[in-house]
């Protein structure tokens, strides 16, 4: 189990409350993005700790992938994991699936994502899906700017769990931090952005032929539907389980035995405090931290209280 080093990524919309909540040392500017574990280009989070201390998720993926990951026939690491926090509105935007995003970009992955609410004020919303029958009531809906009724604009608060499916628009609202976890993509078809004026003083790009040839219509929202398991020492929840990904939270309250598993996992711990046991071996989990699990690492014994999230992808 070897703790991973995050990487910060100033947005537009982003803030400062990553510090406050998770301790991180960010840089200066509006911190939106906290990639906590990151195989992609742009933001390779190296490992910490261990035998494999300054190595990646992808340069292990190339070099070590079975005896680490799993007997995968994928081309590239697959998860991306970030913590975000939104200031303003993100853009709306919708990203494209596996066969679009190598069609379109000549990259391996498209884009399915979750949102897990870690704070929100009272206020907080997201933008959701649509209500748009065809690809020209989407065209004209672009090229008119009307949003406010085209779009599903939906309350959250803290603790609530969203699958955004490639094809689906959405946008993150102000006041809220969360965890994201996605495929190893960060391709980003924009709609529409308020308007906004990049560094460069001119309208931040939008890819509305793109967006509008990927959007899935009509609107398929997803139903949520969670999994709970009572253990000794906690509780076990599967938030969500999808070619993908599979998503699990787990609630420590006491002696929690986090099991030895056939595929590799990243772990978040997103609430509280405690430690992973195995051995000789004492590893402090704090909130914000990130570690990963090779295959068959064996099992730890968690105590807390504290509550973390893994993030798989299953073997077909």
């Amino acid at each position: 189990m070897y703790a991973i080093q995050p990487v910060f990524k100033e947005r537009i919309w982003g803030g400062r409350r990553l510090e406050a909540l998770f301790q991180f040392d960010l840089p200066e500017g509006q911190i939106g993005e906290c990639w906590t574990a990151s195989a992609h280009a742009s933001g390779r989070t190296p490992f910490l700790d261990g035998p494999y201390q300054g190595k990646t998720l992808d340069e292990l993926w190339s070099t070590d992938r079975t005896e680490l990951f799993g007997d995968y026939l994928l081309d590239a690491f697959p998860l991306h994991v970030k913590l975000l926090d939104s200031s303003a509105y993100l853009s709306v935007q919708v990203h494209p699936n596996d066969e679009e995003a190598r069609r379109l970009e000549g990259e391996p992955y498209g884009k399915n994502e979750c949102w897990y609410i870690l704070e929100a004020t009272p206020d907080a919303e997201i933008i959701l899906g649509h209500n748009l029958k065809t690809r020209d009531d989407l065209f004209r809906c672009a090229q008119e700017k009307d949003w406010h009724t085209s779009l599903r604009h939906q309350r959250v608060k803290k603790g609530e769990f969203y699958y955004i499916p490639s094809g689906t628009i959405h946008a993150l609202g102000p006041g809220i931090v969360l965890l994201e976890i996605q495929q190893m993509s960060d391709r980003t078809y924009r709609l529409y952005d308020y308007d906004r004026l990049g560094d460069d003083g001119k309208p931040r790009e939008l890819h509305v032929e793109k967006a509008i040839a990927v959007t899935t219509i009509p609107d398929e929202p997803w139903m949520n539907q969670l999994e709970t398991i009572e253990k000794e020492g906690g509780v076990m929840t599967k938030l969500l389980q999808v070619p993908s990904f599979t998503i699990i939270r787990h609630d420590v309250t006491g002696r929690y035995v986090l099991r030895d598993h056939s595929v590799f996992r990243l772990l978040t711990v997103i609430e509280g405090e405690g430690e992973a046991c195995q051995g000789e071996q004492h590893i402090h989990l704090q909130k914000g931290s990130q570690f990963f699990l090779p295959r068959h690492a064996g099992d730890f014994e968690m105590t807390g209280p504290v509550t973390f999230v893994t993030s798989e992808v299953f073997l077909n």
